[in-house]
């Protein structure tokens, strides 16, 4: 009886060969290559220049300089960003190497420390509220995390927060007629540092604002109760990069 079986196995000519890219191909790929080298070359040396004119004014160790240079570096800014960073970073710099407690909020890594000189006394994981803009009729709201050196403008506890409109517009809910001023609010510590933006703790859960103010900053109740003392208005500074 015949054996009917057959070989799996496919023929050399069944075996399906793939192009080789074309020519054109392969230089284009090795000419982008060579651009994003060019241009990361490019805005090192931007970053660089600029800088040279901020550390001019003050006297600052090698690594100082050489840290902030790299993390500027890593980050694509617009002209006006690139010296709201500059200005924090070499201000945080020499907080380094002050007595002096202050504060630091790192958006990168969502950390929020707080120092004495160069010695970190605490530091808390810190939710970055969302950039936005909302309109009630006439009226527009635009939130955009802040970055810079600031100081304390106000330091509340247990205050009663006015709702603003655009909270109910944001979470698409009626707007009351009369607001309501909501103990904790916003939460039960709040450091303002301009043009109403905030560090502040969790806000109550009667509040209609949940989680982190837009462009603003939420920590944990116990990390702003740890803090609270070593805090004074106008006097403690807070780096924002």
């Amino acid at each position: 009886m015949p054996d009917r079986r057959r070989s799996e196995r496919p023929d050399s000519s069944d075996r399906r060969t793939f192009p080789r890219p074309p020519l054109w191909l392969n230089l284009l790929l090795l000419l982008l290559g060579i651009a994003g080298i060019a241009f990361a070359r490019y805005h090192r040396d931007r970053v660089e220049t600029r800088f040279a004119d901020v550390i001019a004014q003050q006297q600052r160790s090698p690594e100082d300089i050489r840290k902030v240079k790299d993390d500027l570096a890593e980050l694509d800014l617009t002209r006006e960003q690139l010296q709201r960073e500059l200005q924090s970073r070499v201000k945080f710099a020499d907080s380094l190497k002050s007595e002096e407690f202050y504060l630091s909020i790192d958006t990168k890594a969502k950390k929020l420390r707080f120092y004495y000189g160069d010695t970190i006394l605490r530091e808390a994981d810190v939710v970055v509220g969302e950039e936005k803009s909302i309109t009630v009729g006439e009226k527009t709201w635009t939130f955009v995390p802040l970055k810079g050196a600031f100081s304390i403008e106000a330091k509340l506890v247990g205050h009663d927060w006015t709702i603003p409109e655009w909270v109910y517009q944001m979470n698409e809910m009626p707007i009351p007629n009369s607001r309501p001023a909501i103990p904790d609010g916003l939460g039960r510590y709040v450091l303002f540092i301009g043009n109403g933006y905030a560090i502040h703790s969790p806000p109550s859960n009667a509040s209609p604002l949940k989680g982190a103010k837009p462009g603003s900053y939420m920590v944990a109740d116990e990390f702003l109760r740890a803090v609270w003392q070593q805090i004074h208005k106008e006097k403690t500074k807070v780096y924002i990069f």
